[in-house]
C-alpha cells in the first residue's frame, strides 16, 4: 500500500502541494499572528527586565532623604534608589531637557549606551540618541543649559549617546513645565553635578514583579496594589518631613530673635543708665534711636521669614508607573490590538483553507472509486483501503502544518517585530506557540483525514461491480430561468448549457462563490482594518474636536492674562474657557476611570469648539441643567443610554448621582459634557475655570512651529501651567494606524495567495470530475476556445458572484474584528474605502484570468479517446 500510496502522490503531485500549500497558508496566518502579540510583549519585556526599569517612581516637590527611602522599603520586596532629576532649558533651540543625575552604578533604570561612553567628570554629559539623530550632535560637542536650570556648570562636553528603558518610544518624550511643555530629550550628568541638596525622586522595583508580563492585567492590579501600599508609607512621613525643612530655617530664624532680644534689652538698659545719669533729662540719643529702628527692621524682616517658613506645606507626591511613561501604554495597547485581532482574522483564514482542503480531499477520493473497487475485488481489507487515502490527506496535512508553524511563529513575529523601529527593542523574543499550534493540527487533521475517512468509509460500503462503474450522471431538471422565456430564447446554445450546468452542479458552484467570496472578504477587510484605523484620527479630529490646543493656567484667576498672551500671537483665532475635572463613572457594577467633564463658560459658543451630535442618528446635542452629555464608548462600557442615572465619583472621591440627557458621537477618549449650571447644581459650587480651547491658523503647521509656539507662550506668561495641541494626539492615533500597517500588508498578501490556490484548486476538481463531458464536446467538433469557455463562463459568473457576495461578507467580517481591536477609549468607525474594492475586485479578477489560461492550456492536452474508455 505503501509504494501504491507514493504513486497516488506523484500522479497527483499539483493537487496534493495544492493541498498541502493550502493548509500551510492557513496554519501560517493563524499561528503566526497568534503569536505576534505576545512576541511584541516579550520582546519589550525582556528589554526593560535586562536594563531594570523601575515598576514606580515617586517624585516629590520637597525632595526625599534616607528616612524615604526606609520608609517606601517598608514595604514587602520593594527596593528603592533615589536619584535627582529635574525639568531643564538648554539645547541649540533651547527645548525642555529631562535631566538625571547618573549614579554608579545604578541598580535601575540603566541607560543603553549606543555610542561613546557614561559620564566620569562633572562637566561631561551623555545625551539622548535622538539629539544625535534629530539635531546632529556629536561626540566631542558642547551642550549648554540656560542659567535657569541652575546647575554648577552651564556647559557640557557630550561624550556619549544612550537610549533608555524610561522612553521606549523615540517619537516622544513626555511632557514638562518648562520651554515648550513637550520634552524634546533626557539627559545624564554626574549625580553631584546636578545643585540639588536632596534626591528628588525614588525608582522602586520589586524583583518579584519583574518577569511578570508587564502588559497582563494581573501585573497592572498587583502594581496598583503595591502603589496604595508605598503611598501610605510616605503619607506618614509627610509631616515629619515637612518638620525637616522647616526645622533649619527655624533654628536660624530663632537663634536671630535671640540676638535681636539681647540686643533689644541692651538698647533698654543704654537708655536707663543715660536717664539715670542725666537726672531723667535725657531719655535717648540719636545713636540709640537709629539703632533701635533698624533692630524694628530686623523685627519685621524675621515675622515675614517666621510667616513663610510656616506657610510651607507638607510634601506632595507625583506617582509613576511603567504605564504611565511615554509610549509604554501604546505599545501594549498596540500588541493586544494585534492579539484582539489575532482572534478573528486568522480564524476565519484558517477556517476557510480547511473547508477548501475538505472538499478537495473529499472529491480526491470520490474520482478514486474505481480504484477503491480494484482494491476491494482483490482482497483488500476496509482499514487498508482506508490507510492509503488517509495517509495521503494526513501526509499533506502534516507537512503544511509542520512548514507552517515554522514560518508563522518565527518570520512573521519576527518580521512584525522588525517593523517597529522606533520603539527601543532589542533582540525579538519568540517562543513558540504551542497551544494555536495544536489547535492548527487538529483543524488541519479534521480537513484531511477527517474528509478522507468521512468518504472512504462511504465508499467501502459498496460492492466492488457498484464501484467500478462510474457515478450516474445527474439527472438535468428544467432550470428557472426557462419559466422566463423572453430572456431563454435570446440565449445562444453554449449559454443555455453554461446556466444549466450552474444548476446542475449546485454543491460544486456554491464551494466556488465560497472560496471566492471568502478570498474577496479577506482582502477587502485587511483594507477595511487600515482604513477603519485612520478613519478614527480624521473623524475626532477633524470633525468632532474642533480647537487645536488647551492650554492650562495655573490658577483660575489667572485665565485672562493668559488669554491676552495668546491672543497677541497672528495665529489666534479664538479661544473658550472650561471648567475640566476627572471623574470615574460607575453603573450595573462596571466602573470606568479616567473621564474628562468639560464645563464651557458660554455653552453656546461650546458648539463652534466641539461638535454634540447623537451617536445613532446624528441629530445635534445641547448642553442643559437636567444632566450631562457622555461620550459613546463610555456609554457602552456602562451600558446605559439617554435616560439613564449613573454614579460619578471626583478625585476628592464627591460621589454625585448624574442623569444621562444625551450620548454623543465619539471615537477617542471617555467625556462627559455639562453646562456651569448643571455643574452648579450638581456639585454645590462653581466651577473653577482654568484652561483654555483654543482655535489657531494652525492646521498645516509643523510640529516644531506648534513646540515654538508653545515655547514662545510659556516663556512670555509665567501663568501658564501647560500647553498641549490636539495634533500630537491625532499623530498618536495616526501612529497605531502605521504599527498596524505591516500587519494588514500581511494579511492582504496571503489572503490573495490563499485565493489565487483555492481557485486553482478548485478548478481542477471541476475539470477532473467533468473530463469525460468535456472530452464528450470536443469529439463532438467544439473548438478548443469553445471548450474552454464552456467551462470559464460558469467560472466567470460563479465569479461574480462571489465577489459581490464577499463585499457583504468582508464588510461584516471588518465589522466584527474592529470592534474586538477597540481599546477601552477608541472607537473604530468601519470605513473602507473604494480602493479597497477595486483591489479586491481587480485580483480576483486577475485570479479568475490566470486560472483560465492554466485551464485553456490543460483542456488542449486532454487525450480524449483515454478520457471516453469505459470501465466495462
Amino acid at each position: 500500500m505503501n509504494k501504491l500510496l507514493m504513486r497516488d502522490i506523484r500522479g497527483s503531485l499539483g493537487r496534493f502541494t495544492a493541498i498541502v500549500l493550502i493548509i500551510m497558508l492557513g496554519v501560517l496566518l493563524f499561528v503566526g499572528v497568534k503569536a505576534t502579540g505576545p512576541a511584541l510583549n516579550h520582546s519589550m519585556q525582556s528589554e526593560v527586565v535586562k536594563h531594570h526599569l523601575s515598576d514606580v517612581q515617586v517624585f516629590s516637590d520637597k525632595g526625599f532623604t534616607r528616612k524615604d527611602i526606609k520608609a517606601v522599603e517598608r514595604v514587602q520586596g520593594a527596593k528603592a534608589e533615589s536619584i535627582k532629576f529635574k525639568y531643564v532649558i538648554g539645547g541649540k533651540t533651547r527645548d525642555a531637557i529631562a535631566l538625571y543625575g547618573l549614579k554608579d552604578p545604578a541598580r535601575q533604570n540603566q541607560v543603553i549606551l549606543k555610542s561613546g561612553r557614561l559620564p566620569q567628570k562633572n562637566n561631561e554629559i551623555l545625551l539622548d540618541k535622538q539629539a544625535q539623530i534629530k539635531d546632529g550632535y556629536r561626540i566631542g560637542d558642547q551642550f549648554t543649559f540656560a542659567k535657569s536650570a541652575n546647575l554648577k556648570v552651564n556647559r557640557y562636553k557630550i561624550v556619549g549617546f544612550a537610549d533608555s528603558p524610561l522612553y521606549i518610544d523615540d517619537s516622544t518624550r513626555g511632557s514638562a513645565n518648562v520651554g515648550s511643555g513637550q520634552v524634546q530629550y533626557f539627559a545624564y550628568i554626574k549625580d553631584q553635578a546636578i545643585n540639588l541638596p536632596v534626591a528628588t525622586a525614588i525608582n522602586i522595583s520589586f524583583a518579584k514583579l519583574q518577569h511578570q508580563d508587564v502588559f497582563s492585567g494581573k501585573h497592572q492590579g498587583t502594581i496598583k496594589a503595591k502603589v496604595k501600599l508605598l503611598q501610605k508609607q510616605l503619607d506618614k512621613r509627610k509631616n515629619e518631613r515637612k518638620n525637616e525643612i522647616v526645622a533649619k530655617p527655624l533654628n536660624q530664624i530663632n537663634r536671630a530673635q535671640e540676638k535681636l532680644n539681647q540686643a533689644k534689652q541692651k538698647i533698654v538698659q543704654a537708655k536707663a543708665q543715660l536717664k539715670k545719669q542725666s537726672g531723667g533729662k535725657v531719655t535717648t540719643t540719636s545713636e540709640l534711636d537709629k539703632q533701635e529702628q533698624q533692630l524694628a527692621e530686623t523685627q519685621v524682616n524675621l515675622k515675614r521669614q517666621r510667616k513663610k517658613v510656616e506657610k510651607i506645606k507638607v510634601p506632595s507626591y507625583t506617582w509613576q508607573t511603567r504605564e504611565d511613561l511615554p509610549g509604554f501604554t501604546g505599545y501594549g495597547d498596540s500588541s493586544d490590538r494585534i492579539a484582539a485581532i489575532a482572534n478573528v482574522f486568522p480564524v476565519f483564514f484558517f477556517l476557510l483553507a480547511a473547508l477548501i482542503t475538505f472538499t478537495t480531499i473529499t472529491r480526491m477520493v470520490e474520482e478514486a472509486r474505481g480504484q477503491i473497487g480494484t482494491l476491494k475485488a482483490l482482497g483488500f481489507s476496509r482499514s487498508a483501503i482506508a490507510y492509503e487515502y488517509t495517509m495521503y490527506a494526513f501526509l499533506a496535512g502534516i507537512l503544511g502544518v509542520i512548514v507552517g508553524s515554522f514560518l508563522g511563529n518565527q518570520l512573521l513575529p519576527r518580521f512584525v517585530v522588525s517593523m517597529y523601529t522606533k520603539y527601543v527593542i532589542g533582540q525579538p523574543v519568540i517562543e513558540y506557540d504551542w497551544a494555536s499550534i495544536a489547535i492548527a493540527v487538529v483543524l488541519a487533521m479534521i480537513a484531511t483525514v477527517g474528509a478522507a475517512l468521512l468518504v472512504v468509509i462511504k465508499e467501502t460500503k459498496a460492492v466492488p461491480a457498484e464501484l467500478l462503474r462510474p457515478k450516474s450522471p445527474k439527472k438535468a431538471k428544467k432550470i428557472l430561468l426557462e419559466n422566463i422565456s423572453f430572456i431563454w430564447k435570446r440565449l445562444n446554445f453554449n449559454q443555455k448549457i453554461s446556466y444549466r450546468n450552474l444548476f446542475r452542479f449546485k454543491l460544486r458552484g456554491l464551494m466556488t462563490i465560497l472560496g471566492i467570496a471568502g478570498g474577496t472578504a479577506l482582502i477587502l477587510t485587511g483594507f477595511g482594518i487600515a482604513n477603519s484605523i485612520s478613519a478614527t484620527g480624521d473623524l475626532q479630529f477633524n470633525q468632532i474636536i474642533k480647537y487645536d490646543a488647551v492650554v492650562q493656567t495655573k490658577k483660575a484667576n489667572q485665565l485672562e492674562s493668559v488669554r491676552q498672551t495668546i491672543a497677541r500671537g497672528k495665529n489666534y483665532q479664538q479661544s473658550l474657557a472650561t471648567h475640566t475635572e476627572t471623574f470615574k463613572a460607575t453603573k450595573h457594577g462596571k466602573t470606568v476611570d479616567d473621564i474628562n467633564m468639560d464645563i464651557p463658560q458660554n455653552k453656546h459658543q461650546f458648539e463652534k469648539f466641539v461638535t454634540l451630535r447623537d451617536y445613532q442618528n446624528q441629530h445635534p446635542l445641547h448642553l442643559q441643567k437636567q444632566g450631562v452629555i457622555i461620550s459613546e464608548k463610555l456609554a457602552t462600557a456602562l451600558k446605559v443610554r439617554k435616560g439613564s442615572t449613573i454614579s460619578i465619583e471626583n478625585e476628592k472621591q464627591t460621589k454625585k448621582e448624574v442623569k444621562v440627557i444625551g450620548v454623543t458621537q465619539n471615537y477617542v477618549g471617555n467625556f462627559m459634557y455639562g453646562s456651569t449650571s448643571f455643574y452648579r447644581k450638581i456639585m454645590k459650587k462653581e466651577p473653577t475655570m482654568q484652561t483654555l480651547m483654543v482655535q489657531l491658523h494652525l492646521h498645516q503647521t509643523s510640529k516644531k512651529n506648534q513646540q515654538k509656539l508653545s515655547k514662545q507662550w510659556i516663556e512670555a506668561n509665567a501663568d501658564i501651567l501647560g500647553v498641549s495641541f490636539v495634533r500630537d494626539q491625532a499623530a498618536a492615533v495616526t501612529s497605531m494606524s502605521k504599527q498596524l500597517g505591516p500587519v494588514v500588508l500581511i494579511f492582504i498578501l496571503l489572503s490573495g495567495v490563499l485565493s489565487f490556490i483555492v481557485l486553482y484548486n478548485l478548478n481542477n476538481i471541476n475539470i477532473s470530475e467533468r473530463l469525460r463531458e468535456l472530452s464528450t464536446i470536443k469529439v463532438l467538433g467544439f473548438f478548443d476556445s469553445e471548450v474552454t469557455m464552456y467551462i470559464a463562463r460558469e467560472s466567470i459568473i460563479l465569479a461574480l458572484i462571489g465577489i459581490l457576495a464577499g463585499f457583504g461578507l468582508g464588510n461584516i467580517l471588518t465589522s466584527y474584528v474592529i470592534k474586538q481591536a477597540e481599546t477601552s477609549i477608541v472607537v473604530f468607525p468601519l470605513t473602507i474605502k473604494p480602493m479597497g474594492y477595486v483591489v479586491a475586485t481587480v485580483l480576483m479578477v486577475i485570479f479568475n484570468l490566470i486560472v483560465v489560461y492554466i485551464t485553456h492550456r490543460r483542456l488542449k492536452q486532454v487525450d480524449m479517446v483515454e478520457a471516453l474508455k469505459s470501465n466495462e
